[in-house]
């Protein structure tokens, strides 16, 4: 807990607003040490306090509850030397959301983030027809450390991937953290890397899926590629062939909503066991009676869309270091893959 009394410069290091569920205020008064004319009370303060926004800092002050010398100023304010600044922080309010004791597979945690391999058949967060059992409903249980996100105490949510498809996810505990890695995902500086299995034989080996994406005009909960939609594009390499299928690298450019599986159905190579965009059925029609019997063997191995987050890097936006995680292959896929090789001899 912070001190009502104590009283910071911008000599002193800055400051980390502890995590609390209480809806008491916290006081953090701070003295004006800076020479330049032109800073923005918001951005001081964002700088000043090691966990808060700015985005976070301006909502504040629009409630009213950051004062200079005793009045509410607009953010732009620009600062002077030597004036007093008191900020009533919040506490976090409880998210609505029920913490739940579920295992998680964690590559990587520090007081700032968490990385997690999240397995198929898990939601990342709460919705309609999946109230619990996500993963949010478990990092809730699992991170005791939660710092708040726009005043509520739940984890930050950076990206998603499908509840069918498996791999790895980065969550932030604390906004300015949050804000970084969102920053990077807007940049495209972040490496994403999946791995597919996908029908057909799937040429050239490598290349570039650039086609615009929005949502289906005859079922609006799917998407596809549209004209004037938003742009989205995603470079894929073919790392081994089978029979019937290739398996792929595939690498994001652009993070859109189920853009990997619509891009590789609108290339003619649907994603292995994909039930929404034409990996389960639409291509059986051709096939021999043999081959129908066995694409069935793999469906009971695999009742999913065959798509794996395996590679996620980035640098870390509090210390600053490159961080690189890869995840191996899930058991249903490692076990379709070997039935693919030992057809293929």
């Amino acid at each position: 807990m912070i001190s009502a009394d104590r009283k910071y410069s911008a000599d002193s290091p800055p400051l980390s607003v502890n995590s609390c569920k209480s809806k008491e205020y916290h006081e953090i008064k701070l003295t004006i040490k800076t020479n330049q004319t032109d800073q923005r009370l918001d951005s001081y303060l964002a700088r000043q306090i090691g966990n808060l926004s700015r985005s976070r800092i301006r909502k504040l002050m629009d409630e009213g509850l950051v004062t200079l010398d005793g009045k509410i100023v607009k953010p732009s304010y620009l600062v002077s030397m030597n004036e007093e600044v008191v900020l009533r922080l919040p506490g976090p309010e409880p998210s609505p959301l029920t913490p739940e004791d579920i295992p998680l597979d964690v590559r990587y945690e520090d007081e700032y983030l968490i990385v997690v391999n999240k397995p198929a058949g898990m939601v990342v967060h709460p919705a309609h027809g999946h109230p619990s059992g996500t993963l949010v409903n478990a990092l809730l249980y699992h991170c005791q450390d939660l710092a708040g996100i726009g005043g509520e105490y739940r984890p930050g949510l950076v990206h998603r991937i499908d509840k069918d498809t498996s791999g790895l996810l980065v969550v932030a505990k604390e906004e300015r953290t949050l804000a970084g890695l969102a920053k990077q995902f807007k940049k495209k500086t972040t490496e994403r890397i999946y791995n597919a299995i996908a029908w057909g034989d799937v040429q050239p080996p490598q290349g570039r899926i650039d086609a615009p994406l929005g949502r289906m005009k005859r079922d609006r909960k799917l998407f596809d590629v549209v004209k004037g939609g938003k742009e989205a594009a995603t470079r894929y390499r073919v790392l081994e062939r089978f029979k019937l299928f290739s398996l792929l690298e595939l690498q994001l450019e652009t993070g859109r909503t189920h853009q990997i599986r619509i891009h590789l159905k609108h290339a003619g190579h649907p994603i292995l066991g994909d039930p929404q965009y034409g990996g389960r059925n639409r291509r059986l029609g051709p096939l021999t009676t043999a081959q129908r019997n066995f694409v069935a063997e793999i469906f009971e191995i695999l009742p999913r869309q065959a798509l794996h987050a395996g590679i996620l890097g980035f640098i870390h936006p509090k210390t600053g270091e490159t961080l690189r995680f890869e995840s191996e292959y899930p058991e249903d896929m490692r076990q379709v893959m070997e039935k693919l090789r030992t057809e293929n001899r």
